[in-house]
């Protein structure tokens, strides 16, 4: 809602008469005051102040002749035509001019009684009587655009006291609102408004009288059926002598173009929103805070499963990923899980891939259509109608939102339901990566955690591994930990990381880890050895693929005695924390990153175990910052690793855990092993998350 200047007495847009070759003016009151004229009235006249009496632009002896015509136009509504009438003009500040005219005097009952004067100069006509049919002709056919100009620029017309009080409308605000004269009449008019706009109106309205300046104005108006639509308002000044002696208005039905305009305004918010985020969940989330609260209350969004391979019979499983709710109302929980019958009404409106709407009685949605979450936050904010709507991204239903009303608000209809619908229509191809981004992710991070099987049970050894996936790269990423044991009875521990955080990452993990479980088992060789005999692989197998590893041999050469056997490739070195809490890395067998061609072999090294020593393989996951030097880094996790030693190897992997990066924007895997010293069988399984 908004004030503008424009000129004053714009509401009947008479400036389109302006170019008009007749005269025109238009008079009101008995005084005959003037309110408009024309270009060719002015030529003639003078640029005389409107408000003035139209007889001082003319001489005493015209006003003495003509005046009483006026008077009687105005009283009788009879309408009175002079051809080659004489005047003599008295223009501002010219001598004056006699000249004839050809004059048309009519009652104009719109607002205010008046006249209406068209003239045209005949002083020069050759041929008075055809110049006089053709003059009259014309003048009607300008009155008739007068008039129908006036009533197709305006619904209703107003006018209001100097102090601003409405005083006289054309009974248009009558018939819009039901409301008589007297309720109307002063600020009354104000009672019709929607109570969010009517303080703000009156403010408005007072303020721009006090500056004596055009008003310009949108507010809702409540009609006789109690609906609310939007009206414009235009408003000006009348002068007299240079005071405000009253004001004239105009009120138009503005409601579809309101609509229109709002309507776009969301799909271009929409719009913004979708491309503004990566993730899908961020994406649905930023669309729930576009739907709510211009179309509903509140919204929530379901992912589904892919319903065209989904088995015939099977229940369909939809995860919550994005809630929203207007201020005042409690939101849902943005993530959950929600399973339903494949006779489900949920699931009858996802293959029907249409909407289904449903109005109710407050708090009581209907059963068996909504998910479980939705319907008990419909009955605790008393909603009375809602819409669940499938998102069908690249021809298949990938979400379905569910939006609701309470009884506050009309019910959500047709309208409301087709703009939903462009919505998600408006952001398809933004929808439609995304989707497919995140169904690639979910194979990629099956396939990987696929990988991370568990620990192996071993006498005198405790291990235990945790993988982590990145935040920023949306669950998916190369690092992968394995352990198993050698058929000569030597335990295997190997960590790695592939170059990546995308399906083709989760794919190269899998392939190198296959590769170095087939050379380990092989042949008995130092791990140096192993290592560069995989690289060399890779040259073949994954020629594209960079990656680092570690892969160690856990060995007691006899009872109470073990020794650990290792090669680094590229990687992190181990750290190994003896009992008494001292951490220290073992950097003796760093070799080059596999991927990179190398001729010359790779080192190995050996170090014994003592009963009680705690060894930690890890990515660089747990460790890096990017404001941060590596040796800092890594002597914080040294640090903080020999603090966590006396823990039980469960704790102490957590621990560390808590301790990673706060804007670690890499995944991290782990595997710890412990020599307790027992021959008793403890083994700690793996944890992903």
């Amino acid at each position: 809602m908004h004030d503008t200047g424009e000129r004053a007495m714009g509401w009947l847009a008479l400036e389109a008469f302006d170019p008009a070759p007749v005269a025109v003016a238009l008079t009101i009151g008995p005084e005959h005051r003037l309110v408009y004229t024309n270009l060719a009235y002015r030529a003639y006249v003078g640029d005389r102040p409107l408000g003035q009496p139209i007889g001082d632009a003319f001489g005493g002896q015209a006003q003495r002749d003509y005046g009483g015509l006026f008077d009687h136009v105005l009283a009788t509504g009879e309408p009175v035509n002079l051809v080659e009438a004489p005047v003599k003009l008295a223009p501002a500040g010219a001598p004056g001019e006699e000249r004839s005219f050809s004059f048309s005097l009519s009652r104009f009952d719109h607002d205010r009684p008046g006249v209406l004067v068209i003239a045209v100069d005949v002083t020069e006509q050759v041929v008075a009587t055809r110049r006089a049919d053709r003059t009259t002709e014309e003048q009607r056919r300008w009155r008739r655009r007068f008039e129908s100009l006036v009533w197709m620029s305006a619904q209703i017309v107003w006018a209001a006291d100097p102090a601003g009080g409405v005083i006289e409308s054309s009974g248009g605000w009558e018939r819009v609102t039901g409301q008589s004269r007297e309720e109307f009449s002063g600020d009354g008019w104000s009672d019709a408004l929607h109570p969010d706009d009517r303080l703000p109106a009156l403010r408005s309205w007072h303020q721009t009288r006090r500056q004596a300046r055009p008003w310009h104005y949108t507010y809702r108006v409540r009609t006789r059926d109690g609906e609310y639509r939007h009206f414009e308002i235009h408003s000006a000044p009348v002068y007299e002598n240079g005071t405000v002696v009253e004001w004239i208005g105009t009120s138009s039905d503005v409601e579809e173009q309101w609509r229109r305009q709002q309507r776009q305004e969301l799909l271009d918010r929409a719009a913004g929103a979708a491309t503004e985020q990566a993730g899908l969940a961020e994406m649905f989330a930023a669309l729930a805070d576009v739907l709510v609260p211009a179309l509903a209350d509140g919204c929530g969004l379901h992912l589904l499963p892919d319903l065209i391979d989904h088995p015939p019979g099977a229940p369909i499983i939809a995860r919550r990923i994005a809630t929203a709710a207007r201020d005042g109302l409690p939101r849902q929980p943005p993530a959950g899980e929600e399973r339903f019958a494949p006779d489900s009404g949920f699931a009858r409106a996802l293959r029907q891939r249409r909407p289904l709407y449903r109005t109710f009685p407050p708090g009581r949605p209907p059963a068996d259509l909504l998910p479980r979450s939705t319907s008990a936050w419909l009955a605790e904010t008393e909603a009375t109608s809602v819409v669940l709507m499938p998102v069908i991204v690249d021809g298949t239903a990938a979400a379905a939102v569910t939006a609701a009303r309470r009884d506050d608000r009309a019910p959500l209809g047709p309208d409301d339901i087709a703009l939903m619908s462009q919505v998600f229509e408006y952001t398809h191809d933004a929808l439609s990566g995304a989707v497919r981004f995140h169904r690639t992710q979910q194979v990629a991070l099956a396939l990987q955690h696929g990988q991370l099987a568990d620990p192996p049970e071993l006498p005198g050894l405790d291990i235990a591994a945790r993988y982590r996936a990145s935040p920023a790269a949306a669950e998916v990423g190369g690092d992968w930990y394995d352990s198993f044991v050698l058929p000569d009875g030597a335990t295997v521990l190997a960590i790695g990381d592939v170059a990546g955080h995308d399906l083709a990452a989760a794919v190269g993990m899998s392939q190198l880890r296959n590769m170095l479980r087939a050379l380990t088992a092989d042949r008995v060789a130092p791990p140096g050895e192993i290592l560069h005999r995989l690289n060399t692989a890779m040259e073949t197998v994954a020629p594209d693929t960079t990656a680092t590893c570690i892969l160690s041999r856990i060995e007691q050469p006899e009872p109470g005695r073990w020794r650990f056997s290792h090669a680094a490739a590229g990687h992190l070195p181990p750290l190994l924390v003896t009992p008494g809490g001292r951490g220290r890395f073992l950097k003796g067998a760093a070799n080059p990153l596999l991927g990179v061609p190398v001729d010359q072999p790779y080192r190995s090294a050996t170090e014994p175990l003592p009963p009680g020593a705690t060894l930690l393989l890890y990515t660089d996951g747990l460790v890096e910052r990017p404001d941060e030097h590596l040796d800092a880094s890594l002597d914080r996790l040294r640090r903080r690793a020999s603090a966590l030693a006396p823990r039980p190897l469960e704790h102490f992997c957590d621990g560390l855990l808590e301790h990673r990066p706060p804007a670690g924007t890499d995944d991290i895997a782990m595997i710890a092993l412990r020599v307790n010293g027992l021959q008793g069988r403890h083994v700690v399984a793996g944890r992903r998350a």
